[in-house]
């Protein structure tokens, strides 16, 4: 489970945010990007401490000062349930990887594979006596 794809399925639900300097933010997630950067709605901040406290309508919280995020588990649930989907629908047409039938050393130039005979150099001779 890849962390952008989960923030991206909990857009509209809430989430609790803390930051590296102890900060926490409880607010429903309207937006992110690929840097982790949030905007939040309906915020309550609490001081570091955990004795002050402040709502906000909106607030944009930089990504690379989070330390944590918790989110509910439905949605995590429901990324794991995407994720099986597209995998499910992955596997339906062709059973092969990337590369067709080759892989790691299935034989690109005839049936050669690694460490074979061929490839480039053509035939080699062998001389005896040498």
């Amino acid at each position: 489970m890849l962390p952008l794809s989960l923030l991206n399925t909990a857009q509209g639900h809430p989430m609790l945010v803390e930051l590296k300097n102890g900060e926490t933010f409880n607010g429903h997630l309207v937006n992110c990007d690929n840097w982790m950067n949030l905007t939040l709605r309906e915020v309550i901040q609490t001081s570091p401490e955990g004795d002050r406290f402040w709502r906000l309508p909106e607030c944009y919280i930089r990504g690379n000062t989070i330390k944590y995020l918790r989110v509910p588990d439905e949605i995590i649930e429901m990324v794991k349930e995407d994720a099986l989907r597209q995998q499910r629908h992955s596997q339906g047409g062709s059973v092969r990887g990337r590369g067709g039938q080759r892989g790691r050393g299935g034989g690109g130039r005839g049936n050669s594979g690694r460490g074979g005979r061929g490839g480039r150099g053509g035939d080699r001779v062998r001389r005896s006596g040498n």
